[in-house]
């Protein structure tokens, strides 16, 4: 990688990105750094997080009185408010960012992540063995994204890679101080709750049973149960039932099919489960439903909105 073919790269970045907010962080990125041939700096520290990573060359890192040696592949994070410095002989490639965590606009969960951070032990990576790291090939394809300003959409993809790096740098440090697999960040239940409801929506003819979504989630089926209670406030379940009556009810308004054909369009296991089930939900049968809402442009109902209709007849 010819780092000079990216200085283009970096002064996008530092154009254009520098504000990055998503799943309850948000980070202020003070700037992008692209060095083709980094000699020697005076000791010094910062009040953010600064990370670089060593496309080519040899040297050592002074962190806190330790001297750590880099080369090829290796990358190094410095933490707020200590005290660093890098010294090559014969110059290194570097590729480097600062970041901070904006804690007024993040959750309690990332000032936490943020506060672990900083105390983690690990200072340097060696990524020798690990050639394919998700950080090391996020942040080249990063600045590769970065020279291509004609593109669509530039920016917002720029500002979609950068938060995946930013995210991953974090992760690399704090995962590997605990040597801990089941060291996680905030939980990606919402991404997983849409995900889950998306698959839910395009399959309710479908048996969907709770270990089935799980799976195409490739998650435990008792996971799964913990996010619809705690994004949706009811089972997994429950949940599918409410998708089935809201999608029949808009199916008997909407459209002239059966009613059979809409029982099994949407799941249910024959016409008088079905009759039963939309009825003791909506208040009213799907044929009376359907009589008194085909004038309607309502789309969701509830069993309150139907009970109205039936005292206006």
């Amino acid at each position: 990688m010819n780092l000079n073919e990216y200085t283009a790269g970096k002064i996008s970045l530092n154009q254009y990105v520098h504000r990055l907010a998503h799943n309850g962080a948000s980070f202020y990125v003070h700037y992008w750094g692209v060095m083709p041939t980094h000699y020697n700096n005076l000791l010094h520290k910062h009040s953010f997080f600064e990370v670089c990573f060593v496309v080519d060359g040899e040297g050592v890192y002074i962190d806190n009185d330790c001297t750590y040696p880099l080369q090829k592949n290796t990358m190094f994070f410095s933490k707020p408010d200590v005290l660093h410095q890098i010294k090559s002989e014969s110059g290194l490639s570097l590729l480097y960012v600062a970041f901070e965590l904006i804690e007024s606009e993040s959750s309690d969960e990332w000032i936490n992540i943020m506060e672990e951070t900083k105390q983690c032990p690990e200072v340097i990576m060696d990524l020798n063995e690990d050639k394919d790291s998700m950080a090391a090939l996020l942040w080249k394809s990063l600045l590769i994204q970065a020279t291509k300003t004609e593109q669509a959409f530039f920016e917002e993809m720029l500002g979609n890679l950068a938060y995946s790096l930013i995210l991953s740098l974090v992760q690399t440090f704090v995962s590997h101080s605990h040597n801990d697999n089941h060291h996680t960040f905030p939980k990606t239940s919402s991404s997983l709750f849409n995900i889950a409801k998306l698959y839910i929506k395009d399959n309710l003819s479908q048996p969907l049973k709770l270990t089935d979504a799980a799976s195409h989630l490739h998650i435990s089926g008792r996971h799964l149960s913990r996010i619809f209670v705690l994004e949706s406030g009811v089972s997994y379940s429950e949940f599918v039932q409410n998708e089935r009556i809201q999608r029949a009810a808009t199916l008997l308004k909407t459209t002239d099919l059966s009613i059979k054909y809409i029982s099994e369009e949407t799941g249910f296991k024959n016409i008088h489960y079905f009759t039963r089930v939309f009825t003791s939900a909506m208040g009213s049968s799907p044929g009376r439903f359907r009589s008194l809402y085909i004038d309607l442009k309502a789309t969701a109902y509830t069993e309150g909105q139907v009970q109205k209709q039936l005292l206006k007849k």
